[in-house]
């Protein structure tokens, strides 16, 4: 069973990479029941009751929020059917057998050090940023991991600001970030969906002096990115794999099998996925795995 809720800037991801047949053949031999939960914790709670009551073998839930499922993740524990936890992280130990996580600290770190690799050799680069949503705790991983990375090589954010996720809202945080800033040399934006807007905003600039990074990982940026036309030269992934992993790491479980190549007999309780950075060098590895804006 997998249950997904329809969150605007994660889901979506995941359920794009099982559209894009990534656990065809996989599901060929499973027997898959799917409830779609929206943004509706009610109707996530009520849909995990269902398969309870249905007797499933595990259950791959992306819930609205780590704390409104959690009660009843645990009863379908307790039932004795496994649960695997993709991207946000229930609130209690007791709610999933396995979660399955992206790292958006990790996201921040790479991107901190890509842009030290093509800047540091300047004590005086300036970097912009162009957060996501402030008040999430994924940017403020994003931004520590970020900071983190770039007192690595001895430079600092010296200008932010924060959009919301969505084009319009990139468009006007990178119009405010370009006209308070007369000279940048290279800019993280942390969400590629935004990065649409961004772009239009440098593109209307006709600025074109300073590098730009993206992430998340949409085939816009990557596509971008092999053209190698524009500012932007990469981009870090936040996996849109989550789901299908989880679906995978749900059938071992069933079957009370490990992992791969793995020595210990049971699939790990925690999983994070990585957080790499997708050039023209590599964009080939990644573009199929990639999703729409």
């Amino acid at each position: 069973m997998l249950d997904r809720a329809g969150h605007a800037h994660a889901d979506r991801r995941e359920v794009a990479a099982i559209a894009a047949g990534l656990v065809q053949e996989l599901l060929g031999r499973l027997d898959q029941r799917v409830a779609e939960g929206t943004n509706d914790a009610n109707a996530q709670i009520a849909a995990v009751e269902t398969f309870i009551n249905d007797g499933v073998d595990a259950i791959v839930l992306l819930p609205t929020d780590g704390a409104a499922p959690a009660a009843v993740a645990i009863e379908a524990m307790q039932a004795g059917i496994p649960v695997i936890n993709v991207d946000r992280e229930f609130s209690s130990p007791f709610a999933a057998r396995t979660t399955i996580l992206g790292d958006n600290y990790g996201m921040g770190v790479s991107a901190g050090t890509y842009i030290c690799e093509q800047v540091g050799d300047n004590p005086d680069a300036v970097v912009a940023e162009i957060a996501g949503i402030d008040s999430l705790p994924l940017t403020q991983d994003r931004s520590q991991g970020f900071e983190d990375a770039l007192s690595d090589c001895g430079l600092e954010v010296s200008a932010r600001v924060a959009a919301d996720f969505t084009v319009a809202g990139g468009e006007a945080a990178a119009s405010q970030l370009l006209a308070a800033n007369p000279q940048i040399d290279a800019i993280w934006n942390h969400d590629d969906d935004q990065g649409i807007g961004v772009l239009a905003a440098v593109e209307a600039s006709g600025r074109d002096e300073f590098i730009m990074m993206g992430g998340a990982g949409s085939r816009n940026a990557m596509e971008a990115i092999q053209a190698d036309d524009s500012v932007l030269k990469a981009t870090v992934i936040y996996p849109s794999t989550q789901a299908a992993d989880g679906i995978a790491l749900a059938r071992l479980i069933a079957q009370q099998k490990t992992v791969g190549d793995l020595i210990t007999p049971s699939v790990p309780n925690r999983v994070v996925l990585d957080a790499p950075v997708v050039t023209k060098d590599n964009v080939e590895e990644f573009i199929d795995l990639s999703f729409e804006s």
